[in-house]
């Protein structure tokens, strides 16, 4: 019996071992003359189970395996070729019952239609999945017209985090004269828990070359650039091998497909600065600049790339270009909402099961991604809250998990979509320290060209320090909406106007953590530590001393066989003795 083995070797993949997994499995098919054809793939979405390894049939059937060892690949193999799968590893498959089945039912793939299916280093790979096939289509059959309005029909917006109309941006590039036009994708991907572009560079990247190259016909442009931080070595590397392969196939390069349109690709690697996210920094950094946002108008369409017109998207955008010209409009518009068609794909972290990546229609229950897809909370601890769209995001709390994923219905709670980040958390989560941890990674990444973004969000880091640290004060709470106010009508680009979001939302949601913080010097999710109080149980004491020979500061004493006691004064809250000692005997308030 024939059959095809795929092993995930995203970074994820090789992150719990894939690498290991995958030569173990190439030197047992080659000692054993196993009848299989062993391939890469991708991240399929399920990072929280990797290793994955898949098994296919002659006929197509298939069954995925996960947390997969070197040690498993013996009885895994001998197993699928007596048609006995090992049931407790399985977590998908199309013939039994598997426990991720559902997680994959509940989702609609069309940015990731290829990621975890096909080897992304393989051009052919591709091309037997409709690759190129759209951009076939356009140069054969559509003009630059009909294509822009093939993308305005299809309601298509920007999932960089704006929600801006895909299709109005490329019309108004589009109409701007010059000789010379630029088209450009946003892989700078910084938001902390985020990972969709990485995923879907790293598992397809040539939907991101081919939606580029149309996007750069619709608008005119002979040359573009593939912003991606240099963090993504992995990504850096699928990119610039799809680029050599596209060009010999005759995608990019002079007179693609035999017609007069040109384009060339380049790939800019980022030095992972936050601020360049924001499109005129972007610019700036691939023109050899510092990284800083510039006033707009004139915007990128007009005055772009070395003074000449631009378009920017970013890779989740671009990855449907070349579903909605193969499928048309009408059928994309199919998914989602009338005001949010389509889908959008989520990076999901923290407190999560299923941590990962997913794709759902727009307009799908926060409920419904976290615990239909996302299948609850990883703890036994309930969900508190759920941190979206990253720094420039906020955080929406369990009375909220009904509202609907879509730009407008998110946009209403004071969060933001997003490029898709969306970290769950339980109630061992602070929300005050979560908006701290959220501004401190705002106000060092900031650029420092505004002073309202420079200085205004050190000013409310510091309340934040305070609050945390017991030394708050209420008349804090009305400072930080007025910093708040300030920094977002003052700032220049993004970074800065929604640098105040997480602390603006846990104030208005969790409130009473803040007033617990100030005024009871108390945090119940005990993660403030210099409001945590240790203490010994004299009942519980057995006087062993294993609490005072570990405490690095010698803040414990007591006689052997003796209740001890904490000096409060010299603790500094590390929790070492809590956790070392074996009778319960400390307590942590």
């Amino acid at each position: 019996m024939n059959f095809s083995i795929k092993v995930g070797m995203a970074s994820c993949g090789l992150a719990a071992g894939a690498n290991e997994v995958y030569s173990a499995l190439d030197d047992y098919i080659n000692k054993n003359d196993i009848p299989a054809k062993l391939q890469k793939t991708a991240c399929i979405g399920m990072c929280f189970a990797e290793p994955l390894v898949e098994f296919i049939s002659e006929k197509g059937d298939s069954i995925t395996y996960g947390e997969v060892k070197p040690e498993d690949i013996d009885k895994l193999i001998k197993a699928f070729q007596n048609n006995k799968p090992v049931k407790k590893n399985v977590i998908l498959s199309d013939k039994l019952k598997a426990s991720e089945n559902t997680n994959l039912e509940k989702q609609t793939r069309i940015v990731l239609r290829n990621c975890g299916i096909i080897n992304p280093e393989l051009i052919d790979d591709y091309i037997d999945n409709d690759g190129y096939k759209a951009l076939k289509k356009v140069l054969n059959t559509l003009s630059q017209e009909e294509v822009i309005a093939i993308i305005k029909n299809s309601g298509l917006r920007g999932r960089g985090g704006a929600g801006f109309p895909t299709g109005l941006k490329w019309n108004f590039a589009y109409k701007a004269k010059s000789n010379k036009k630029y088209f450009v994708c946003n892989a700078d991907e910084g938001d902390p828990g985020a990972f969709m572009d990485r995923s879907v560079l790293e598992g397809d990247p040539h939907s991101i070359i081919e939606g580029m190259i149309i996007g750069a016909y619709a608008i005119g442009a002979d040359e573009g650039y593939i912003y991606c931080r240099a963090e993504y070595p992995l990504a850096i590397k699928h990119l610039e091998k799809a680029i050599k392969d596209a060009k010999s196939k005759g995608f990019l390069g002079n007179n693609i497909l035999g017609k007069d349109f040109n384009f060339k690709l380049h790939i800019k690697e980022g030095a992972g600065a936050f601020v360049c996210g924001e499109e005129t920094a972007l610019m700036a950094s691939i023109e050899g600049k510092r990284g800083m946002p510039n006033i707009r108008p004139p915007f990128p369409a007009q005055s772009g790339l070395w003074g000449h017109p631009t378009n920017i998207n970013n890779v989740e955008t671009l990855a449907n270009i070349s579903w909605i010209i193969l499928n048309g409009a009408k059928e994309y518009k199919k998914y989602g909402t009338e005001d949010s068609p389509g889908t959008k794909v989520f990076a999901l972290a923290g407190k999560i099961k299923n941590s990962g990546l997913i794709e759902v229609p727009m307009g799908m229950t926060l409920r419904e991604v976290i615990y239909d897809v996302g299948g609850g909370m990883k703890t036994e601890l309930p969900f508190k809250g759920v941190q979206l769209g990253g720094p420039s995001g906020g955080c929406l709390p369990k009375e909220l998990l009904d509202t609907k994923v879509d730009y407008d219905s998110i946009t209403k709670t004071g969060a933001i979509m997003g490029s898709g980040g969306m970290v769950v958390m339980d109630e061992s989560s602070c929300m005050v320290d979560i908006a701290r941890f959220f501004l401190d990674f705002t106000q060092k990444e900031s650029c420092g060209k505004c002073t309202f973004c420079r200085v205004g969000t050190k000013r409310m880091l510091e309340i934040l320090n305070r609050i945390s640290e017991g030394e708050g004060e209420e008349k804090d709470l009305q400072t930080l909406e007025d910093l708040a106010k300030n920094i977002k009508d003052g700032s220049l680009c993004g970074l800065g106007q929604t640098a105040p979001n997480p602390v603006l939302t846990t104030k208005k949601y969790f409130k009473e953590e803040y007033l617990e913080h100030i005024k009871d010097n108390s945090c119940k999710a005990g993660v403030c530590t210099s409001l945590q109080k240790y203490e010994i149980l004299e009942d519980k004491c057995v006087g062993c001393t294993v609490c005072s020979k570990n405490c690095p500061v010698h803040a414990i004493s007591g006689e052997v066989k003796k209740p001890h006691v904490i000096d409060q004064e010299a603790c500094i809250k590390c929790g070492v003795c809590y956790d070392v000692c074996k009778f319960d005997a400390i307590t942590k308030s």
